[in-house]
């Protein structure tokens, strides 16, 4: 009998790992209110330059005109990635959007000029004359998070988390004109920003996209960022030239979630909800803003798209906004009861934008049949579209159908926006130790070790792709690493300096720069389950005394999206200086570091900790005036040369807590990251090989029925499938295959869980003796049963005869347009 390869996965690994019969545990949420009192909010009100007269009677004598087919488009948002130019003849929706992973053609580096071009196939599909078609053009948003983010070539501004370091709200306004200038010249006219979040747990993945864990910061800079992208709204008149429209996001406590759970629910009074998640919105709703985004999150068990008294009683009502709503990306299809092509009940409770990037054409085709039948009010419908359109006369749309400035590419990293950038990296770092060894003296001979030239390493996440991960220097052609700064200032104060990442010199320096930190994220990914770094792994703690053995001085720049524990590296340096993900311009880490020679550097540290920095690894919550506030370095805390302090020895217990748990990374470097293990099951043998490195691949020779299973405890991988994730092999074929051959995803305990796809024409497209990589959406698995939300193993591929192959990585990455589901 044959035996299949779903059912030899589950036989062996009940019996491997042992887990089979394990028990489900039910959580249960408090009895908490999910029902806002508007008169406890704050009150606020939208300038009545959005609803001047001239402009209510243009929206009033269009929607007299347009049919309830394009009244219902107007609601819907679309992505690039998942439609053309053509499908506006069909559907007229009202915005389009290019997500963290779309760009023209899939191209993440395509030139400004494929943007532009882009753009303008739907801003001209959307105005073309049709009988019985009313011509309004179509509002192009995209995730501006730290400048134009999306474009090689744009100014990347350091993360929000740095910027909320800075204490500076005239400098935050001239960073959020700087970025809507670079988004206009390539066509954009609206961004995703400025995010709002008060994060109140610093394991959670976009804690670095909000400004600080206390509202005084949020509060201080909501008002000026949005004037800065949009500038001053007067009545009767459009933004200004090179002015975008902003959104302000994401309403409501998507920082307040338990245990920083990316898209979790915030169990919280509404006392707590309004005095830390509400304060950045006031501001920005005064100042103007035309837009607010929805959160994923959910209060007290109920998602934020579907709350009506938050939405519509609280938002629109008591804080007086009068821009619309937009969801966040396919949010709608999270309510219950609804699916990502269906949900009224959103535009019920007072969403007037679905984004719903690739639900689109259904999700069209049901709003509009639940119009039709009253399911949705035409009054609601018609406020949703007298918003939409409201903000697109703002916005200019009527009248120019591009921004004035697009096509001027000059202004995109120009030398005014990059020094703005530097001067926003310098203010941003947070000086927390200094044992007298900076500033770096004139003529001193620096060694610089680690990933000072990386500048994707620095830019993090949420650049030019998603994740931000695989760039590289040539990506950012008017960027400067850290460096490079540094090597430039070293030199012009009469110093040598020397780059050896691995701290390797060729004559002994007088003092190290050392460069480490987090490698990029975005969202969940990013989502942690504790403050640790690198535990169980401290190679960079390796580094720094390895220097130090030697008699050098060490100076540490730590890069990262949050504060980590770090007591160990920080007891290893002389200094210790807190650089958050700086963005482009390195230079600005050099004007604080390096002395010029006149024996000052440009620029003082100035840096304030807008983020408790913790003690423990375990320290979840951390934040000032919370019972039992204990940090290593409390909110507030940043020395100077100005006003210098003392750092004793830190203790190194990192707290109860365990070496990190990947949930993404299975085989990497030769090692099987805890928890995972890798097992050959039936006919044939593994062996460890070099392919480039010492030991650091694996290779498989099947000589019959068998399966390679990397495997452990179980893992939630559900918000994984859902952010379009995929699993990526690195492989060579050694041995062609003589049977079909399969991957799988699936559990131990449960012989339906499984998910098993034919890989066979893959696997033989591939040039035996030849490396290369591969990515299979979870979605594909998931699509044939595999049970997302209950993995113990990540990956298995199997055959029933002869084939060999060899393999240096497999972990999960981003779909950047390259993923496949195998046919």
């Amino acid at each position: 009998m044959t035996v299949s390869p779903r059912r030899l996965l589950i036989s062996a690994l009940v019996a491997s790992t042992g887990l089979a019969g394990t028990a489900a545990f039910a959580q249960s949420n408090p009895a908490a209110s999910t029902v806002a009192h508007p008169a406890q909010w704050p009150a606020a009100a939208s300038p009545a330059a959005i609803t001047d007269a001239k402009t209510e009677a243009f929206i009033t004598q269009l929607m007299a005109k347009m049919s309830v087919e394009e009244k219902v488009g107007q609601t819907i948002q679309g992505d690039i990635a998942s439609m053309t130019p053509a499908d506006l003849e069909k559907y007229p929706l009202g915005s389009i959007l290019a997500g963290g992973n779309s760009a023209p053609g899939g191209d993440d580096r395509a030139p400004p000029k494929a943007w532009t071009d882009l753009v303008d196939a739907y801003r001209e599909e959307a105005l073309a004359p049709r009988p019985g078609h009313t011509p309004i053009p179509i509002m192009f948003g995209i995730d501006a998070v730290h400048g134009h983010n999306n474009i090689v070539g744009a100014t990347i501004f350091p993360h929000n988390i740095g910027l909320g370091a800075m204490r500076d709200p005239a400098l935050i306004r001239r960073i959020g004109q700087a970025t809507g200038e670079e988004v206009a010249v390539v066509g954009g006219d609206w961004t995703f920003g400025p995010t709002v979040a008060v994060p109140r747990d610093d394991r959670w993945g976009r804690s670095y996209e909000g400004y600080a864990e206390d509202p005084e910061v949020v509060k201080s800079y909501s008002g000026p960022m949005t004037l800065g992208l949009q500038g001053e709204l007067k009545p009767g008149q459009t933004l200004g030239a090179g002015h975008i429209a902003g959104s302000a996001k994401h309403f409501l406590a998507d920082g307040g979630t338990e245990d920083g759970k990316d898209q979790g629910d915030a169990r919280i009074s509404e006392q707590e909800l309004v005095a830390i998640h509400a304060q950045g919105y006031p501001p920005s709703i005064d100042a103007g803003i035309l837009t607010v985004m929805a959160s994923f999150s959910s209060w007290n068990g109920q998602k934020i798209t579907g709350n009506k008294t938050l939405l519509t009683d609280v938002l629109k009502g008591r804080m007086g906004f009068q821009g619309f709503v937009v969801s966040d990306w396919n949010a709608h299809g999270q309510l219950p009861g609804c699916t990502n092509t269906s949900c009224p009940q959103a535009m019920n409770a007072g969403l007037d934008m679905y984004m719903a990037p690739d639900s689109w054409k259904g999700l069209y085709d049901n709003t509009l049949a639940q119009v039709k039948s009253g399911e949705i009010p035409m009054a609601r419908l018609d406020d949703a579209v007298r918003r939409i359109l409201r903000v697109k006369v703002k916005a200019g749309l009527f009248e120019r159908v591009a921004p004035s400035v697009q096509g001027k590419l000059d202004r995109l990293g120009a030398a005014d926006h990059r020094a703005i950038a530097r001067e926003a990296v310098a203010k941003s770092l947070v000086l927390l130790k200094n044992d007298g060894v900076l500033p770096v003296k004139p003529g001193a001979r620096v060694l610089v070790a680690g990933a000072a030239d990386d500048i994707g390493k620095a830019s993090g996440g949420w650049t030019l792709t998603w994740q931000g991960t695989g760039n590289k220097n040539s990506d950012f052609p008017h960027g400067q690493s850290i460096w490079g700064g540094i090597e430039q200032a070293v030199t012009a104060a009469g110093g040598q300096a020397e780059l050896a990442p691995n701290g390797q010199f060729k004559t002994k320096p007088d003092v190290a720069i050392v460069v480490f930190g987090e490698d990029p994220y975005a969202e969940f990914q990013g989502d942690v389950a504790h403050l640790g770094y690198q535990l169980g792994d401290k190679t960079d703690l390796a580094l720094l005394k390895k220097l130090k053995a030697q008699g050098i001085p060490v100076v540490s720049v730590f890069l990262s999206g949050r504060p980590l524990w770090v007591n160990p590296e920080i007891n290893a340096s002389d200094a210790f200086v807190a650089a958050w993900l700086p963005g482009s311009e390195g230079g600005g880490v050099a004007d604080v570091l390096v002395a010029g020679k006149g024996g000052k550097p440009a620029r003082d540290f100035q840096g304030k900790l807008g983020f408790s920095w913790p003690k423990r690894a375990d320290q979840g919550p951390l934040n000032r005036g919370q019972p039992g506030y204990d940090p290593q370095f409390a909110y507030g805390y940043g020395l100077s040369y100005a006003k210098p302090g003392q750092v004793g020895t830190l203790a190194e217990d990192p707290g109860n807590v365990a070496a990190a748990g990947s949930v993404d990374r299975y085989f990497v470097d030769g090692r099987l990251p805890a928890p995972w293990r890798m097992d050959f099951l039936g006919a044939g043998s593994v062996k460890t090989i070099d392919a480039g490195a010492q030991e650091n691949a694996r290779q498989v020779a099947w000589t019959g029925q068998g399966m390679l299973a990397i495997h452990g405890p179980p893992v939630d991988l559900s918000r994984q499938t859902t952010g379009d994730m995929a699993v990526m092999v690195r492989y060579r074929i050694d041995a062609p295959p003589t049977a079909p051959v399969t991957m799988s995803i699936g559990c131990a305990d449960d012989a339906s869980c499984a998910g098993t796809l034919d890989v066979s024409n893959l696997v033989k497209a591939a040039k035996p003796g030849e490396w290369r990589s591969a990515k299979i959406k979870l979605s594909c698995f998931q699509a044939v049963g595999a049970k997302m939300d209950h993995v113990t193993a990540p990956f298995v591929i199997g055959t029933t005869a002869p084939f060999g192959v060899s393999l240096t990585e497999v972990r999960l990455a981003s779909n950047e347009g390259d993923a496949i589901c195998p046919k």
